[in-house]
């Protein structure tokens, strides 16, 4: 317990006195987490309107890729991409290996499937009566979906926060695809392994506490957005 308590108060110096490291991972895994997001919910909530209002065939075989897309490790995404931006890989040219947007593109992976997953279900569970209102009064397929995303909004916020919540915590993708690279593409998560690996316990619990800050302020905002919901 002397070690945690000691780790504690070395880990608070470090982040009231602006560590340069600790600050520096911290601003990287937030702006990757939220491009990531970001991107995600532009391409996720359209065809989470589309999967859940319209009917086609393979419809339904879309929806449950998405639901088993949600569950997947972060190693195992990692590793995808690992092979996609490797040398070899049909992406090596853009030379995303081991580098920033690297790791946002495989987060991108990570976030799309809780995006376009959850906003379906909650455009799935709206009143049947606000399509046939928007529909009857002329608006066009575009403003019926904008009309849906209102509707949903406490839903479609909650994915949004969920998707966050999963990024910016994960470790497998920013390990394998960014490599844990000084001021390049460490993350919170990976500098938290390294410093605690190589006995800096202090400045990896310092990391490992703003990322728990960061998860549960966003688990704070899911657990509100849930209870306007209920």
């Amino acid at each position: 317990m002397n070690l945690v308590w000691q780790g504690l108060r070395e880990a608070f110096h470090l982040i009231v006195s602006g560590d340069p490291l600790v600050l520096s991972a911290a601003w990287r895994s937030v702006w990757i987490s939220t491009t990531a997001v970001a991107i995600a919910a532009i391409l996720g909530l359209p065809l989470g309107v589309l999967l859940a209002r319209k009917q086609f065939a393979g419809q339904a075989t879309l929806v449950l890729l998405a639901r088993v897309a949600m569950a997947l490790p972060t190693v195992f995404v990692g590793m995808l991409c690992y092979a996609m931006f490797s040398r070899r890989g049909p992406l090596g040219p853009l030379e995303l290996l081991y580098s920033p947007w690297g790791i946002v593109a495989g987060e991108l992976l990570l976030a799309l499937p809780i995006v376009i997953g959850l906003t379906h279900g909650a455009i799935k569970s709206l009143d049947p009566r606000v399509g046939e209102t928007a529909f009857t009064l002329g608006a066009s397929p575009w403003k019926r979906g904008l009309t849906y995303l209102s509707e949903a909004r406490t839903g479609v916020l909650l994915a949004i926060m969920t998707a966050f919540a999963r990024c910016v915590t994960e470790l497998g993708i920013a390990m394998i695809v960014g490599g844990n690279l000084k001021d390049r593409t460490r993350t919170l998560a990976t500098a938290t392994a390294l410093e605690t690996g190589r006995g800096e316990f202090a400045r990896g619990l310092a990391m490992s506490s703003i990322l728990l800050l960061v998860a549960l302020g966003a688990f704070f905002i899911t657990t509100r957005l849930t209870r306007e919901k209920n």
